[in-house]
């Protein structure tokens, strides 16, 4: 086995539709865009939701509502479970902790504990949420939860 014989497997590649390559292609002619018209054009893509200059629903309709995205607390979520491989018995779990372990990606708003998995530490928690399963679970173990 050597570089000059590898091959991508049977089926994982597809051959690419060559369109105006004749009547016998299929796609030969107008190549599958229709006869003449905007659409059938180069470059001729209409933007979604354009009514050929005529006010478009969106902006006839009025605006309803606001949205609140923009400040909510987003919570990195680490479930009890996770902490089991990553963590000693007594070790302190934080947000610092948590992203020198590699559960967290970046720093969040905060960080939130849920239940789904078992501990089997006794471990110190100090985040900022926690679900009332999960703080059942944690003192269970013979940790303890506090809230920040």
């Amino acid at each position: 086995m050597n570089l000059s014989n590898l091959k991508p497997r049977p089926g994982s590649r597809h051959r690419i539709k060559r369109v105006g390559n004749g009547e016998s292609s299929g796609h030969g002619k107008t190549c599958g865009k229709g006869h003449k018209g905007q659409k059938a054009r180069s470059g001729g893509s209409i933007r979604l939701g354009f009514e050929g200059g005529q006010m478009p629903l969106i902006r006839r309709i009025p605006k309803r509502g606001f949205n609140n995205a923009e400040f909510r607390t987003n919570y990195a979520v680490v479930n009890i479970g996770e902490l089991n491989d990553r963590f000693a018995d007594g070790a302190t779990v934080d947000e610092a902790a948590l992203l020198s372990a590699g559960l967290i990606r970046k720093p969040y708003d905060g960080v939130k504990i849920l239940a789904t998995g078992e501990l089997h530490r006794k471990l110190i928690v100090a985040v900022n949420k926690a679900s009332e399963s999960a703080k059942a679970a944690i003192e269970k173990a013979g940790g303890s939860l506090t809230l920040k």
